[in-house]
């Protein structure tokens, strides 16, 4: 089984704070995107992967990927759209292959053994994502910051990337949302639109997304522990 992959790398990352987009900060000697990268390059499942960048930043990653030695045929950069939902929508022109994942370039600490068993689960209904139990109470707070509704904790769960789909599938589901107007969170919820099961695969907390200035302090931690771990 052969998939691409579908990083949409445009994010400004305004959270962050400072001028560099967060995907290119530097985690422990290389940029958040690099590390990101090697995840997919490394398993021997994914025959493509497609950069979803800002225009303009094409020639700007492709020397990326040069100085860190993952240029690659496998790799191919496209300019994104105004928001992420358009961006994945345009990288998803470029995958020849029948199963696409979609990943937040900003998760550098997804492991192999997760993709793995993301693309086994797709298998069966075409659709399914990385996901964590919430720990937390969760609220549900009106504009006026009153607490509306207390969901059941034990039904939720905190969604990850990548998410994995049939291509065909996936497109399908984000031509039906724009013209529905639905504006996503993430891919699955446009594919949950059409009605189609999406599978739910347990994932793992340190998959984190790098958001904030303390999400770094915690990613440099890991990636410290990962080192160590290795060596």
């Amino acid at each position: 089984m052969k998939a691409g992959v579908v990083i949409p790398a445009a994010g400004k990352g305004q959270r962050m704070g400072g001028t560099v987009s967060k995907q290119f900060l530097d985690l422990c000697g290389e940029p958040v995107l690099i590390r990101t990268l090697r995840v997919f390059l490394e398993h021997s499942s994914i025959a493509r992967i497609v950069l979803a960048v800002s225009s303009g930043q094409e020639d700007f990653v492709h020397n990326l990927l040069g100085q860190h030695n993952v240029l690659s045929d496998q790799v191919i950069v496209t300019v994104g759209g105004k928001e992420r939902q358009d961006s994945v929508y345009h990288a998803l022109k470029e995958v020849d292959q029948d199963w696409v994942l979609v990943h937040d370039a900003v998760r550098p600490f997804v492991t192999s053994e997760q993709i793995s068993a993301l693309l086994q689960a797709v298998r069966d209904g075409g659709a399914a994502i990385l996901a964590v139990p919430v720990k937390d109470t969760i609220k549900e707070v009106t504009p006026e910051h009153i607490v509306a509704n207390t969901p059941d904790r034990s039904r939720l769960w905190a969604v990850q990337t990548p998410q994995a789909f049939r291509c065909s599938l996936l497109v399908q589901a984000h031509e039906e949302g724009k013209r529905k107007g639905i504006v996503a969170t993430d891919d699955a919820m446009l594919v949950e639109a059409m009605g189609v099961n999406v599978r739910v695969v347990k994932g793992d907390g340190r998959n984190l997304k790098l958001t904030t200035p303390e999400d770094m302090i915690l990613a440099e931690a890991i990636c410290k522990m990962r080192s160590h771990v290795y060596d």
